[in-house]
């Protein structure tokens, strides 16, 4: 009998605005800081608070990870996929 597998993790992308910020990313502590914070969002895609406005596109979100002190604005695509528009230290 198989094993069930649990939730899957959903694909992270990064936008090219996003991208040009993580070549800025110099410290172990930023990079850990935003590698917590994409591991919570893949796990649970929904976590993030909705951020009002235009609702033609897909519903921009931002997690905000209180211990390290960072912010994460993105969107989910309709295949799950959560795609990173910014990284914001708080």
């Amino acid at each position: 009998m198989a094993t069930p597998h649990g939730r899957r993790r959903a694909r992270i992308a990064f936008s090219d605005s996003a991208a040009k910020q993580l070549e800025n990313i110099t410290t172990e502590a930023e990079i850990h800081a935003l590698d917590r914070a994409l591991v919570v969002i893949s796990v649970d895609p929904d976590i993030g608070d909705p951020i009002p406005g235009d609702t033609t596109g897909p519903q921009l979100r931002q997690y905000t990870d209180e211990l390290e002190a960072v912010r994460v604005l993105y969107f989910v695509t309709a295949l799950r996929t959560v795609v990173v528009v910014a990284y914001i230290e708080v």
